[in-house]
């Protein structure tokens, strides 16, 4: 069990600071005339190309499982990876970058509210002592005492972006006939790209790509690197990551942990972008490493009452596909 956290945490730290990169790498595209769904939509597709052989490696001889698990994992690739994505870029059109982080982040608060109701799991008192020290953390972080006046439809795209997080982590957890976490972010990735792709011929969303070459680094450089980055970085590594987390330590620590992609985030805004993160910045850390510890402390002292619930139970230190080799990342993941 020791063994078993120690991995789901780290596997959680890799998720979350891979998941930090998208930032750095979306806002070059967007700033050379990319659509917020021609950024989703190529991070979408080319991961899911990267993934392709592993998948069907790790899916040799237990082609069922997809067959059992499809709709979950078409929830997935529908809410979690797409819906989650389009509807952050989409929020960003209308309110800041802190503010729209803020609305999606509060999907950690949603999966507590989600367990309480579906398998009537009423948070503690450290749960919520977790929670709420999480959200100060992220309002320090992000450094909002300046808020603007909110626009109703960018507060709409992020709370939907919110619900698709939250999702995330709840589906990412779940135990029944767990797939290979490479093979349900693979399918969950052409599941997305498939319905990103209706969408755009279907005339609902915008996809429109700019300039060839994009300033990223303060150098000119193709708008392959970016993708490469949003892919590779923040997409396989980050979603496959993050699946190995919540299978380990329930959705509920698991979306907790990943609050700190914010302070990862923060960290590549200041080594790729030279903005130096602010002494409220680093106060709002330490809350939301607080906020983690405490409900990773909450789960500890829960017993057996947690260990019988479907989604929170831990799972045996090696996961499904891993001893074959279908995992790699897993001995080794939202979003954005």
């Amino acid at each position: 069990m020791r063994s078993s956290s120690g991995g789901g945490l780290a596997l959680a730290a890799v998720s979350a600071a891979t998941f930090g990169t998208s930032g750095a790498f979306a806002s070059s595209l967007i700033d050379a005339g990319w659509s917020p769904a021609a950024a989703v939509t190529a991070r979408i597709c080319a991961a899911a190309s990267m993934l392709t052989i592993p998948a069907l490696v790790a899916l040799r001889g237990r082609w069922s499982m997809l067959r059992r698990g499809a709709g979950p994992v078409a929830g997935y690739g529908l809410i979690a990876i797409a819906g989650c994505q389009l509807c952050y870029f989409n929020a960003l059109q209308h309110l800041s970058v802190g503010v729209a982080l803020l609305l999606e982040y509060l999907g950690t608060v949603l999966v507590v509210g989600w367990l309480w109701v579906r398998h009537g799991q009423r948070p503690r008192r450290l749960t919520i002592a977790g929670a709420s020290a999480a959200i100060v953390g992220l309002v320090l972080v992000l450094d909002l005492a300046g808020v603007h006046r909110l626009d109703l439809a960018g507060v709409l795209w992020g709370l939907a972006a919110a619900v698709g997080l939250a999702t995330f982590f709840v589906l990412s957890a779940r135990q029944e006939d767990p797939l290979p976490p490479v093979a349900m972010v693979w399918a969950g990735m052409v599941i997305g790209a498939v319905a990103l792709g209706v969408l755009d011929v279907t005339g609902v969303i915008a996809v429109h790509r700019g300039a060839a070459d994009v300033r990223f680094l303060d150098l000119r450089v193709s708008w392959v690197v970016p993708v490469l980055g949003l892919s590779l970085v923040a997409a396989v590594i980050a979603y496959v990551a993050g699946i190995g987390a919540a299978r380990r330590l329930g959705a509920k620590v698991a979306s907790f942990v990943g609050l700190t992609e914010v302070l990862f985030a923060v960290l590549f805004a200041w080594l790729f972008l030279g903005q130096l993160p602010t002494a409220v910045q680093l106060v709002g850390g330490v809350f939301i490493v607080t906020g983690a510890a405490l409900v990773r402390l909450d789960e500890l002292r829960g017993g057996p009452a947690i260990a019988a619930d479907p989604v929170l139970a831990q799972i045996p230190p090696v996961l499904a596909g891993t001893a074959s080799g279908a995992h790699p990342a897993a001995v080794d993941l939202e979003v954005e």
